[in-house]
C-alpha cells in the first residue's frame, strides 16, 4: 500500500503550556463563527476515507449470536429499578449487550452505494469509537478470563489476550458477581478526515452516545452500567493493549465501564474501580492480533494531538462526589407498551423534517424528564458525577406550550449561576405546567429563524417540533477537576442525545444531533456575558422526511468470514 501524509501548517502563535489554557485555546480555535468556520480540510479526499471497521488480524474471532428483538422487556419499565430480572452472564447475554449497543442496525443502499448504520450514532456516520470487553471466562466465548475487541461488522469478539483467574479476580473485586468490564477507545482520524480540528469535539460526543447505548442495552438485561472514572487513560490503554499503537490510526483509550446485575433492593449501583496493581497484573499477558490499516494516507492535525495529550485522564481517587443533585420523585407516565429493543434497533438520524408535524407539551416534558435524574431510574447510575449540562429549548410546534425559548435546568441548583451569567435568565419565569421539572421561559415568540441561524443555517433546526442547545457549566468543572474533565462534558451531551434519540422514536418522531453551530451566536442570543456556560451540542426532534431513493436492508444477511 502506498502511504502518504500531509502536514498542516504549525500555528502562528506559541502554544499554551498551562493545561487549562490549552483547553480554552483549543475550544476557541475549534469554534465555528458566522464569518468563518473552524479549520477543516476544505474538501474531502475520498481516496483516504477511513475504513469504519477496525479488525485485529491474527486474533481468534468468536462470532456472537444475532439476538433478534423481542417484545420484552418493555421500553419504560426497563429503565426503572427492579422491573427487569437480571440475566445471567452467558454468551447469549454478552451477544445481546453488544447487539443492542454497538452493533449494526441497518444496511442502506442508494444505487451502487451501500453503507451501514449502528445502534450508537456517530457524527457523519464515521464511527471513531471502538468497544472492548474484559470478562471472566464465559462458556461459548472463551474458557479463561479474557480481553476482547468487539468487531461490529462481524458481530464478533476478537480475543486479544487471556488473563489468569487470579488477575481477573483482582480486577473484579469491587464489581460484584456476574459483572464485566467494557472499555471504549477512539480513533481520531476517522472524524478528522472530514471535520478537521473540530473533530475532537465530535469524537467525544460519540463516546457519550456509546456510553448511553451501553447503559440502555444493560438495562434491557436487568443490568446497570457505571463509569469507573478513577482509572487513568494509560491504565485503560495498557489493559486493552493499545498503548503501543502510534500514528494516525492509533486508538486513544477513553473510559472503563462496569456493567453488571442491578442491586436487588433497587439502590444505586456504585462498583469500585480496580486497583492500580490489579490493572497492571491483567495488562502483562501477551496480546495477539495486529490492527488493520484504515487509510492509504492521512493529514496531521496538531491541534487534535495537543488537546488529546493534555486531556488524558490520570489516575485519581474519589474523583467525583455523587448524590447532591436533586432527583425527580414522580414515576414516568404510563404509555402504550413499546418493546425496548425495537426502539433501540429502529433508531435513525433524520436528514430533514417536514415543517408541519407537532407534538404535545406532555411529550416534551417526558423527553426532558428522560435526561433528568429521577429516583429509581437506572440509566442515571452511569454517570460518576452530578449533571453539568442544561438545555436551552427552542419550542416550535408543541401543542399546549407557547412558542419561544426555554431553559431546562437538569440541576435546579444552577439557577442562581444562570441568572448571574445570562441576561435572559435574569427575568425568566418558571413554567408551572412542567411540574417537577425546572423549566424557565426565557423569551416568547417564533424562534425558528433564531434556531436555524445559530445552527449553521440548517433548516432542520427550524422544521422540527423543538430544537435544543446543550450548555455545559464550563469554567467550574475544569477548574475543580482539571483539563481531563473537558471530554467528559461532551460525553454528558452525547448521553443526553442518546436518550433524546430513543424518546423521539418512542413518540413516533425522529431526531438528529447537530454538531455544526455558531457557538458565540448562541451565547449572544442567551445573553451570556462570560464563559461560565458554553454550548457543546445541538439537537432537534420532529417529523422526518424520508428519501424514497434509499432502501434499507438487513445488516447481517451475510457476515464476513475471517479478517478483511
Amino acid at each position: 500500500m502506498s502511504w502518504f501524509r500531509r502536514q498542516r501548517p504549525a500555528p502562528s502563535e506559541p502554544p499554551a503550556t498551562d493545561p487549562l489554557a490549552l483547553v480554552r485555546a483549543y475550544h476557541a480555535a475549534s469554534t465555528h463563527h458566522q464569518h468563518r468556520y473552524a479549520f477543516g480540510p476544505g474538501e474531502l479526499d475520498w481516496d483516504t476515507q477511513p475504513d469504519p471497521f477496525r479488525r485485529y488480524i491474527g486474533a481468534p474471532s468468536v462470532e456472537l449470536e444475532l439476538v433478534e428483538p423481542t417484545d420484552e422487556p418493555r421500553y419504560e419499565p426497563a429503565f426503572c429499578a427492579g422491573e427487569v430480572t437480571p440475566a445471567p452472564l452467558s454468551a447469549r447475554s454478552i451477544a445481546q449487550l453488544f447487539f443492542d449497543s454497538l452493533a449494526l442496525s441497518a444496511a442502506k443502499r442508494w444505487g451502487e452505494s451501500r453503507w451501514y448504520l449502528r445502534c450508537n450514532p456517530s457524527s457523519g456516520n464515521l464511527h471513531p469509537t471502538e468497544g472492548w470487553l474484559i470478562s471472566a471466562g464465559v462458556e461459548g466465548l472463551c474458557d479463561t478470563a479474557f480481553v476482547a475487541h468487539y468487531a461490529p461488522r462481524a458481530h464478533a469478539l476478537e480475543i486479544r489476550a487471556r488473563i489468569s483467574a487470579e488477575a481477573w479476580s483482582e480486577l473484579a473485586r469491587g464489581l460484584g458477581p456476574g459483572a464485566v468490564l467494557v472499555a471504549l477507545s477512539t480513533i481520531h482520524w476517522r472524524e478528522a478526515w472530514k471535520y478537521g480540528e473540530r473533530a475532537f469535539r465530535y469524537c467525544q460526543h460519540d463516546v457519550g452516545h456509546a456510553l448511553g447505548a451501553l447503559a440502555v442495552a444493560a438495562a434491557g438485561l436487568g443490568w446497570r452500567a457505571h463509569v469507573l472514572d478513577e482509572v487513568g487513560a494509560d491504565e485503560v490503554g495498557a489493559l486493552l493493549g493499545v498503548s503501543e499503537q502510534r500514528g494516525p490510526f492509533a486508538e486513544a483509550p477513553e473510559v472503563l465501564v462496569a456493567i453488571g446485575p442491578a442491586p436487588a433492593d433497587g439502590s444505586p449501583w456504585r462498583p469500585r474501580a480496580p486497583r492500580v496493581e490489579a490493572l497492571r497484573a491483567a495488562s502483562t499477558s501477551p496480546r495477539v492480533g495486529l490492527p488493520n490499516e484504515l487509510s492509504s494516507g492521512w493529514v496531521d492535525w496538531p491541534a487534535i494531538d495537543a488537546i488529546h495529550a493534555v486531556t488524558r485522564k490520570p489516575r485519581t481517587e474519589r474523583v467525583h462526589e455523587l448524590g447532591a443533585s436533586p432527583r425527580l420523585n414522580s414515576s414516568a407516565p404510563e404509555r402504550e407498551p413499546i418493546a425496548l429493543r425495537r426502539i433501540v434497533r429502529s433508531r435513525r438520524s433524520a436528514v430533514a423534517f417536514d415543517g408541519r408535524t407537532g407534538t404535545t407539551a406532555d411529550a416534551l416534558w417526558q423527553a426532558l424528564a428522560r435526561t433528568t435524574p429521577r429516583e429509581g431510574a437506572v440509566l442515571h447510575d452511569l454517570a460518576p458525577f452530578d449533571p453539568t449540562v442544561d438545555l436551552a429549548v427552542f419550542v416550535h410546534r408543541v401543542q399546549g406550550l407557547e412558542s419561544g425559548l426555554y431553559l431546562h435546568l437538569r440541576d435546579p441548583r444552577r439557577l442562581a449561576r444562570w441568572r448571574a451569567s445570562s441576561a435572559l435568565a435574569r427575568d425568566a419565569t418558571r413554567v408551572e405546567e412542567a411540574g417537577e421539572l425546572s423549566v424557565w421561559r426565557l423569551r416568547s415568540g417564533d424562534m425558528r429563524a433564531h434556531a436555524r441561524a445559530v445552527s449553521c443555517h440548517q433548516e432542520i433546526a427550524a422544521d422540527g417540533c423543538f430544537a435544543l442547545a446543550m450548555l455545559a457549566e464550563f469554567d467550574g468543572p475544569l477548574e475543580a477537576r482539571g483539563a481531563w474533565m473537558y471530554p467528559r462534558l461532551f460525553w454528558e451531551c452525547g448521553w443526553i442525545g442518546q436518550m433524546l434519540y430513543l424518546e423521539a422514536e418512542a413518540l413516533g418522531l425522529r431526531a438528529t444531533g447537530i454538531g455544526c453551530f455558531f457557538d458565540d451566536a448562541l451565547h449572544a442570543l442567551l445573553g451570556l456575558g462570560d464563559t461560565r456556560f458554553r454550548s457543546l451540542y445541538h439537537f432537534t426532534v420532529g417529523g422526518p422526511v424520508d428519501d424514497s431513493r434509499i432502501t434499507s436492508e438487513t445488516p447481517y444477511a451475510v457476515r464476513p468470514g475471517g479478517h478483511t
